[in-house]
């Protein structure tokens, strides 16, 4: 995901309908990047008139994929997006395949357990089972920053790819205990090929934990992340490395069947 109104190489050259929809795509990135915001910050983040903005608003709003918040006037994500991911979700062999590890892992731990793909500098989350009614802010519920997440880390240290995507984004700290530092994130991936999984402990939400382990093609480059969740006071460091052998093992599961959901370029 392009960070908001950052337009990819190239794009200065398009003209009519085609910058139209570049356009419409560059303020769905903004708004993915805040709670709501008003038609004047969207046309000023955008380099476009507020009447520009509020024309490409209306067509969206009408279409379902944003939605005016009555309160403030100001407008957010549509529930036509989150539609349109759960389709894209549903219809992933990677995911298909991942489901009953997944469901494994859930009842051995007792946690949450997560399947998630890197998308750019942040991961995806294709499926998440819940377990002891753990809630995830709106924000963690799909899409989250690589650096502060076990899964995201897990995949970086086996691709160098997203890790470069993940170097280039910066490493916003969402609490204090986030990486922070190129030189933090790439120890920290060192750290987690020589034990094979990766963890994060209050560095996404402060109570939140997690454990993932990568899951590899057939020429060893992370394609996914499989991963367990939990409070900190439920999946505490002394508890990581138990939690750690079982996702471990549903990784391992996943890779044996790679030929399945991955097609040598891309998720089948």
């Amino acid at each position: 995901m392009r960070r908001c109104g950052e337009r990819p190489s190239g794009e200065d050259g398009q003209r009519g309908g085609v910058q139209s929809v570049a356009t419409a795509l560059e303020l769905l990135d903004c708004l993915a990047a805040e709670r709501e915001l008003g038609v004047a910050e969207l046309g000023r983040r955008l380099g476009i008139a507020k009447s520009s903005a509020h024309r490409i608003l209306t067509t969206l709003v009408g279409k379902g994929y944003v939605q005016q918040v009555p309160e403030t006037r100001n407008y957010r994500l549509g529930m036509r997006l989150h539609q349109l991911g759960a389709e894209v979700a549903s219809r992933n062999q990677l995911r298909d395949h991942a489901l009953p590890l997944l469901e494994a892992l859930r009842a051995q731990t007792g946690e949450t357990a997560n399947l998630a793909v890197p998308e750019g500098p942040q991961m995806f989350y294709l499926e998440r089972l819940s377990y002891h009614g753990l809630r995830f802010s709106p924000r963690t519920a799909r899409v989250r920053p690589i650096h502060v997440t076990s899964s995201g880390k897990a995949v970086a240290a086996f691709n160098q790819q997203v890790a470069e995507a993940a170097i280039a984004s910066g490493f916003e700290p969402k609490t204090p205990w986030s990486i922070s530092s190129k030189e933090q994130f790439l120890r920290c991936l060192a750290e987690t090929r020589t034990r094979g999984y990766a963890y994060s402990i209050g560095e996404d939400e402060p109570d939140l934990a997690s454990v993932a382990a990568p899951v590899l093609d057939r020429t060893g480059v992370a394609r996914a992340a499989i991963s367990v969740a939990g409070t900190v006071s439920r999946l505490s460091a002394t508890q990581i490395s138990q939690v750690a052998r079982r996702v471990k093992a549903a990784a391992s599961q996943l890779m044996s069947v790679e030929s399945a959901w991955w097609s040598g370029s891309g998720y089948r």
